[in-house]
Parts: structure tokens; sequence; C-alpha cells
């Protein structure tokens, strides 16, 4: 029971601080799961992540309910899903109201500008943060901006050339 709930605060602690949706939640993720609690390794944060970008949904409410499962089982994964959903599920219902009232505001849209760089960063730090165990040699290398590329380009849905880059790897590796 102390597990679930300590899974439970420190996906809420995520889900409360975090600004921009599911990405901008993963470095925060990161912190609290393989820094701070160490239930997962980098590595294996790194593939849950993969995992978790193949399947369709929330990237955030994934991490947290695959990192509860691993804990926990269900309850963990339920406690884990719970603690990223619930504080942004509360604060959207309670801002929506304000932000509808005064979203024309000078003020709320100078704010709003500065808050989505911020995001970026973030996601930003995720990418230097995982490289080191994604880009291991140069054929690592050569698939992420082979992927990247297709991605913009192509305007390929993510889940497509993750499951491309899979089959690169159960065929080539």
């Amino acid at each position: 029971m102390l597990l679930l709930l300590k899974i439970l605060y420190a996906f809420a602690k995520v889900g409360v601080v975090a600004y921009g949706g599911g990405p901008s939640m993963i470095p925060l993720m990161q912190e609290e799961v393989v820094d701070v609690n160490h239930w997962l390794t980098n590595a294996e944060f790194v593939d849950a992540l993969a995992m978790g970008n193949a399947l369709p949904g929330p990237i955030a409410t994934k991490m947290s309910a695959y990192t509860g499962f691993k804990l926990a089982g269900i309850p963990g994964a339920i406690m884990g899903t719970l603690g990223t959903v619930l504080p942004s599920a509360v604060a959207m219902l309670m801002l929506a109201a304000l932000f509808f009232q005064f979203k024309d505001y000078p003020k709320v849209q100078a704010v709003l500008k500065a808050v989505r760089p911020a995001v970026v960063a973030l996601l930003l730090v995720t990418v230097y943060e995982v490289y080191p165990q994604s880009i291991t040699s140069w054929h690592t290398g050569l698939i992420a901006v082979v992927t990247l590329v297709v991605i913009i380009a192509l305007r390929l849905h993510p889940a497509i050339a993750i499951l491309a880059a899979a089959l690169v790897g159960f065929f080539v590796y």
C-alpha cells in the first residue's frame, strides 16, 4: 500500500507542475522515476518512452502506467495513471472557466507567449538526456536522422516510423 501511495504521489507531483501536455512531462517523469526514486534505469526509461511513442494516446499516461505496472502490477498502473491525470483534470476544470473569461487579455497572452518556448526547452532537455542511450553508433544515428527526415518530409505518423525502426532492429541487429 505504501508503494502505491508513493507511485501516486510521484506522478501527481509531475502532473501538478507540468505545462504543455504529455511531451513536456517526460523530463519531469524522468527526474522522478530515474533520478529521485530509482524505479527505472535511464535505459529502461528510454525503452518505455520508445514503446509508449509507438502506441496511441498521450505519452505521459502511458509512461506512468508502464512504470506503475512494473512496480506494482495493475494497481500500480492505476495509481501512476491517476497521479498523472488527476492534477491536470482538476486544474483544467478550475482554470477553464477563468481562461475563457480572460484569454484575450494582453497579460494572459504575454504569459502564454513566454511559456511556449520553455516547453520547447524541456523537450530539448529530454533529447539531450536520452541521446547517449539511444544513439550508440553511426547506424543508430542514421536511423534517427532518417526517421526525422521521413516524419518531416513525408508527414509520416510517428508510430509508423517507430514500427519501421523496430523492423530494422529486428532484421539488422
